[in-house]
């Protein structure tokens, strides 16, 4: 069989077997650089493995999720947590008949942007950037300008849409504005995976860390998702996979009694676990580490980020995107290489 005609057999499959609402390969609006498709995959799962491949990729595995620098082996980082997401999310989609391959894309790249330290260092970053730090548009320039030396992915719109509209923050889980939604329904599938992933994730590394005891979560809460990780997260599958049926896949929606339970319990988390003094007290140590770093970089530029440019404002995007950019370890070192002193070694 000749490798083009494998691809186009791959995309026939996707037209008789999703649902009319999916995204189908066939159907995508393109990439920025217009490029041959290959031979054999079609466009999202190039897009896909080009991610995979991408070295902002591989650093996810030493980027925190919540706490930082754990001492044990079983709490999630960004590359755990990434993976959660994209397996939820390709339930999801298997469920509705949409593009799993899509989904699982804009999942594996929803977070590259995302600075070391968790929550701590987009607070530091947030302060850096006028107007604000956003882990989703710099995960977009990421695989837009930063991968492959400068020359980005080239990824299809709708994987680069699904990035850049994955974050929610404090805000609605499911935004009435189609303006904040993604355009496809894969996309925002990816969106309510994220937080099915990390509310329960986080919950679980709560326990594990001893911030909460499980007996501390409001039972309300629980009698509606489940008392274990595993049931909360079947709970939330069946229900979105449920309504979204039920809705004729017009967009991604949830019932309101788990839509609020859930929402409840993302304001648990906030109140019990991002902003608990011990976290926080942690949090600001590493904020004082970026903020160390960036002075550095400012000062030394041409060991960091290069020659200074002339452009004040170039230069704070080169020092914003070495920052965003790092990984929690590297971070530690770099701080410990220029703050902490060195022991002197006798010559004799």
């Amino acid at each position: 069989m000749d490798d083009l005609r494998i691809r186009q057999m791959l995309e026939a499959i996707e037209e008789k077997t999703l649902h009319p609402r999916a995204c189908l390969s066939s159907a995508s609006r393109g990439r920025v650089r217009p490029e041959p498709p290959d031979e054999i995959r079609p466009c999202f799962q190039r897009d896909r493995d080009r991610i995979i491949h991408s070295k902002a990729f591989r650093r996810l595995k030493h980027k925190t999720q919540v706490f930082l620098a754990p001492a044990g082996d079983h709490y999630r980082t960004r590359l755990t947590h990434t993976l959660e997401v994209s397996q939820i999310a390709r339930t999801v989609a298997k469920a509705l008949r949409l593009n799993e391959t899509l989904a699982e894309a804009v999942a594996m790249a929803h977070d590259l942007g995302h600075p070391p330290f968790g929550h701590a260092g987009e607070a530091v970053l947030n302060r850096m950037v006028p107007g604000g730090f956003s882990h989703p548009k710099q995960s977009l320039r990421v695989v837009d300008r930063l991968e492959n030396d400068g020359r980005g992915l080239n990824l299809t719109l709708e994987v680069r849409d699904g990035i850049v509209k994955h974050s929610k923050g404090e805000g609605s889980i499911l935004p009435e504005d189609p303006r904040h939604r993604a355009v496809t329904l894969e996309g925002q599938t990816v969106r309510v995976a994220d937080i099915f992933a990390y509310a329960n994730a986080d919950l679980d590394d709560a326990f594990r860390a001893g911030l909460l005891r499980p007996g501390e979560v409001p039972r309300s809460i629980l009698k509606v998702l489940g008392r274990t990780s595993s049931a909360r997260i079947a709970t939330l599958v069946k229900d979105v996979v449920r309504h979204t049926l039920e809705a004729d896949l017009d967009r991604i929606v949830m019932s309101d009694g788990v839509l609020q339970a859930l929402n409840r319990l993302r304001s648990f988390l906030f109140d019990r676990v991002y902003r608990n003094e011990a976290s926080v007290r942690e949090f600001r140590k590493a904020e004082h580490v970026l903020l160390r770093i960036r002075d550095h970089v400012l000062e030394h530029p041409e060991s960091t980020i290069g020659p200074a440019p002339g452009s004040p404002a170039r230069r704070n995007r080169l020092v914003l995107d070495f920052i965003a950019g790092m990984t929690d370890r590297y971070a530690i070192a770099l701080f410990e290489e220029i703050a902490v002193p060195h022991a002197w070694v006798g010559l004799s």
